[in-house]
């Protein structure tokens, strides 16, 4: 094979993955979007609305781990090439739901086929670049992802406006087909060659304790922290979890190496996946419903606005990637988040209504998210050997999105329990009303929010929205310094000799 011939194949290898990274954000934000579209179609229930989103997020960080360790096992290309096809599948499908129920169970399934494709990917990525190309091509992975991000909210906009929801998960699918023909045609099938029989004990406890802590989490903003059924998820998820540590303590070949965490970069890394999720994911989710259910913005004046949030992935990472020459990835990541928690302090005081005083905080919030963004990936398989690449990728994946998923349950709880607190000074109507109402606003909903609290303003209603927003947003400000100063400290510094040896350098 020609070196321009093999060039060629990296390429297009590169190509495949990178395009799976861009429509898996596309598959978050773009049903975000189009919610009050899909609610109108299919049901406007404020709880099964919320799965929408949930159900993506639970099934997908909940099975990241055990995809990730079937790649190593059974083939990088084989799980990816499964992933891919079972993520077109079910994205065709949900385009003919009948109705909310049966499409966030349809949202369920395409979050594990998301999972596979995924780790697969990312996986077999690691095995095709080695070193600083290695760097780049995960730099160029997180752009990508952040491609999916700056423009799925406006193309999603405009999808919705001119051919209807259902557009948006066609064009998710029709992206996912081409990565699914390149990854055919050029992926190399590789496995990890010491791989053994999966540890499914080790798999099922995993994934059955993630699933029980996330699916507590996110219903307690409608349940209730304190209600009986929280309180037995929360249980069995930590006794299930308990179960898991025991049984990877003893078997000869875990799902997850506990040994890894002795490593400080290792446990940074996981400390770096999920910062992101209070200080730029979460506002992926809360400023669509903002602009379009209380600024009254259309879909397409609301996937604008959200570039400024999400547009400096396009370009920050590459130059993150840059400045790895003369900082670590740690102090850059750390300064980055820094930067965005500035943004967020500023957020919180921007007014509703005007769209360009929102503009500067959202572009800062993004640059500073950016510099994190293209190194976080390069770093999750940089601290463990290449043949374990699709363990790393499943971890790092795993506390990514389980941080997500659970960060984005508690800040929709925090926001309606603000809510409700400022209702209490101007509406009238019963307790169990009021919060009622708190949860419609959350999600955008000021007209049945209106139903339930007759003679109420609506200027009341937005101003309670407002205040919440305040209140909230300065909290997510202080978790993201927080954040920042944990990244700093595990992994601003040189890596250890055992380290580079663990990464096989």
């Amino acid at each position: 094979m020609t070196p321009e011939h093999l060039l060629s194949q990296k390429l297009l290898i590169l190509l495949s993955v990178c395009l799976v990274a861009v429509a898996m954000p596309i598959s978050f934000t773009g049903p975000a979007v189009a919610l009050l579209a899909i609610g109108r179609a299919l049901g406007d229930d404020p709880v099964a609305l919320n799965w929408v989103t949930n159900a993506f997020m639970l099934a997908f960080g909940s099975t990241l781990l055990a995809t990730g360790v079937l790649a190593d096992l059974f083939g990088r290309k084989r799980i990816f090439l499964a992933g891919a096809g079972l993520f077109i599948a079910s994205s065709l499908a949900l385009s003919a739901a009948p109705n909310i129920v049966a499409f966030d169970l349809l949202r369920a399934f395409q979050g594990v086929a998301a999972a596979a494709a995924f780790s697969g990917g990312t996986a077999a990525l690691a095995q095709e670049f080695d070193g600083a190309a290695r760097t780049r091509a995960f730099s160029l992975l997180g752009t990508t992802f952040g491609i999916g991000l700056s423009f799925g909210p406006i193309l999603s906009g405009f999808l919705v406006e001119r051919y209807g929801w259902h557009s948006v998960l066609l064009a998710i699918a029709a992206i996912t087909a081409i990565a699914f023909c390149c990854g055919a045609v050029c992926l190399k099938e590789s496995r990890n060659p010491a791989a053994q029989a999966p540890d499914w004990w080790g798999g099922l406890t995993f994934t059955a304790s993630l699933a029980a802590l996330t699916f507590g989490v996110l219903e307690a903003p409608e349940q209730g922290w304190l209600s009986s059924f929280v309180l037995i998820a929360l249980l069995a998820a930590g006794t299930i979890g308990a179960l898991f540590v025991a049984i990877e303590m003893r078997v000869a070949h875990p799902l997850l190496d506990l040994s890894l965490f002795r490593y400080p970069r290792f446990v940074g890394v996981q400390f770096l996946a999920a910062a992101p999720a209070y200080g730029f994911v979460v506002l992926l989710i809360l400023l669509p419903i903002r602009f379009t259910g209380i600024e009254g913005y259309d879909t397409v004046e609301t996937g604008r606005l959200m570039m400024a949030l999400s547009g400096p992935l396009l370009f920050v990472p590459f130059a993150a990637a840059l400045l790895t020459r003369w900082f670590s990835p740690g102090a850059i990541a750390g300064f980055g988040l820094v930067v965005s928690a500035c943004g967020l302090v500023w957020l919180a005081y921007s007014p509703l209504g005007n769209a360009a005083a929102i503009v500067g905080p959202m572009l800062t919030i993004g640059l500073g998210i950016g510099l994190p963004w293209g190194l976080m990936d390069g770093l999750a398989v940089s601290v463990v050997p290449v043949e374990r690449a699709g363990m790393a990728t499943g971890i790092f994946g795993t506390t990514r999105v389980a941080g997500e998923g659970i960060a984005l349950a508690i800040v929709s709880a925090l926001l309606a329990g603000f809510i409700q607190a400022a209702l209490r000074d101007g509406a009238a109507g019963p307790e169990s009303g009021l919060a009622t109402a708190a949860h419609r606003i959350a999600t955008g909903d000021l007209a049945g929010a209106a139903n339930l609290l007759p003679g109420t303003e609506q200027d009341l209603l937005v101003s309670a929205y407002g205040q919440a927003f305040h209140q909230l947003v300065l909290m997510l400000a202080a978790a993201t310094t927080a954040s920042a100063l944990i990244v700093f400290g595990f992994l601003s510094h040189r890596r250890r000799p055992q380290e580079a040896r663990l990464a096989g350098e």
